[in-house]
């Protein structure tokens, strides 16, 4: 039975519900503010070194490695302690290793997952050009270029773009290992469009000079959300990987690498589902998510590209499409549409282009109505 000195129940809750909130918001740690640390592959020797941050005390080394470095995971850093490939004070490192903060950690290379071998498969595959140092192809969306490290054996090594090759080429060059034959650069999986793929070692060296050296030319046409407040645009905003949403890329952080578009509008839609402005975006740079990343930090995501706000579906507003069902697109509205470059064999210069695929022409009709 209460006792007639308690509280009633609602009081009681109430009250402490309120003394628990102060005491845990009294007891709960101000977020540590980890610095990103910049020009860490210039290293001769291929180690990187550096002291840990004071604010590092009490870490995990995977935790505190994965906030200090940018462009890098958590899963890749739990890979390189795995592999033994970073030092504390000297010492290989412990995979839950915490830190003191200032001790000298040195990384060794980079993550060295388990190899795999990729294996010919008779997928379909639109080759736009081919001769016997490299080849252009149009890569469809939903395909991956080369297999990831994170899914099963058998998941990783099937169904990708290095398979479709490898059947239809035989010999591919490798500089890019096992896993990567032939691959000189990459398209996300939900963008389509043109790929240069090296036959033989010494064009891949040379292709993948001329991408560091901006020599190679690369225009894609893209459909985002809103009308563009101008008719041209650059944005020049370093990239990095987000600190909490790790899929993602983001512009908001310290440390990023540079990362240049150029931006043009094609056309300005205004229909029954609302106003979308389809542009043409050639990228100096080849950093992950660019386009995708850049057009989002004007405030215009790609249609379809739900991973930097683009809305699932998209839902009539004119009165004009009264009774119609709201429409999805299921893959990025972004496709590299044109590469043009020098030979790095003959040296003549080359041009190539590719169409629109079939569902996003299909889309653009339906959004003009």
């Amino acid at each position: 039975m209460p006792s007639k000195n308690m509280l009633p129940k609602g009081a009681r809750h109430r009250s402490v519900r309120a003394e628990y909130r102060a005491q845990r918001g009294a007891e709960e740690p101000t977020a540590v503010v980890i610095p990103v640390l910049e020009d860490l592959d210039d290293a001769e020797d291929g180690i990187r070194r550096f002291d840990a941050d004071p604010a590092a005390a009490g870490m995990r080394l995977d935790q505190y490695l994965a906030k200090c470095i940018s462009d890098i995971s958590r899963a890749r850093v739990q890979m390189l302690i795995d592999n033994g490939q970073v030092l504390v004070n000297g010492e290989v490192a412990k995979p839950k290793q915490k830190l003191r903060g200032g001790e000298s950690i040195e990384i060794e290379g980079e993550p060295r997952p388990e190899p795999l071998h990729a294996v010919a498969e008779d997928i379909p595959l639109t080759i736009v050009y081919e001769d016997e140092h490299l080849a252009v192809v149009d890569k469809p969306a939903g395909m991956m270029v080369h297999a990831g490290a994170g899914a099963s054996d058998d998941a990783r090594s099937r169904g990708t773009l290095v398979n479709a090759l490898l059947y239809h080429f035989g010999k591919l060059s490798e500089v890019g290992g096992d896993l990567r034959p032939g691959i000189v650069h990459r398209l996300d999986r939900q963008t389509s469009g043109l790929i240069v793929v090296a036959k033989d070692d010494s064009t891949h060296r040379k292709l993948g000079d001329m991408f560091a050296r901006r020599q190679m030319s690369k225009s894609y046409v893209a459909l985002v959300h809103g009308w563009l407040a101008k008719d041209a645009g650059t944005v020049d905003a370093p990239i990095s990987r987000d600190a909490v949403r790790r899929m993602r890329m983001t512009t908001r952080r310290a440390g990023g690498r540079t990362a240049v578009s150029h931006w043009k509008v094609l056309e300005r839609i205004a229909g029954p589902w609302g106003r979308f402005t389809l542009v043409e975006v050639r990228i100096e740079t080849g950093r992950t998510h660019q386009i995708r990343v850049h057009m989002q930090s004007l405030g215009h995501a790609v249609a379809g590209d739900t991973l930097y706000g683009a809305p699932r579906v998209i839902v009539p507003v004119a009165e004009t499409a009264e009774g119609q069902e709201p429409m999805g697109l299921e893959r990025n509205f972004l496709h590299a549409a044109r590469l043009a470059f020098a030979h790095p064999q003959a040296s003549k210069p080359m041009e190539f282009a590719a169409p629109l695929p079939v569902e996003l022409e299909d889309f653009l009709r339906k959004l003009r109505g």
